[in-house]
């Protein structure tokens, strides 16, 4: 076992965990942060996406001794209100149905749209291609991202 402080979602935690051990783990199991789901534990689904450094990442593949010094976000850390343009946007247009998987689906968006702020929607498709949704929300998933791009660019 190794200590290791992280900074996640503006806060500092120390765990004690062995260097493999997946972020996703040390999220759920020892900081106590359940937003961020086991999909399928070989980073294809993306249930368990979060933000290193403010990009997407696969929390299920990271090894925690990979992180140090980067700035962590997870769903819970995105807006301290459920604020966001992007979790806005999902409320107002109704995505989740079983929302299993929507934290990474809204992480994945969040992160999208910062790098491609008006995106056509066939980018849009692109963008959102990795992330599975077992419920097959993702007419309302496009949707949202729309609405959110649009939120984005009044603010």
């Amino acid at each position: 076992m190794s200590k290791y402080t992280l900074l996640v979602n503006n806060n500092h935690y120390e765990v004690d965990v062995e260097p493999d051990t997946p972020l996703l783990w040390v999220l759920r199991d020892h900081i106590k942060l359940k937003g961020t789901k086991y999909g399928c534990g070989i980073a294809m689904c993306g249930a368990c996406t979060v933000h290193i450094d403010g990009e997407a990442a696969r929390s299920c593949s990271l090894p925690v001794s990979s992180l140090a010094r980067k700035r962590i976000t997870t769903i819970e850390g995105l807006s301290p209100d459920g604020d966001h343009p992007v979790q806005q946007a999902w409320v107002e247009e109704d995505v989740a149905q079983c929302g299993y998987c929507q934290g990474g689906q809204i992480m994945s968006a969040a992160s999208f749209l910062k790098t491609n702020p008006m995106p056509s929607v066939d980018e849009i498709r692109m963008a959102m291609s990795g992330n599975i949704c077992r419920c097959a929300s993702y007419n309302r998933i496009e949707k949202a991202v729309v609405l959110a791009a649009q939120k984005l660019k009044q603010q």
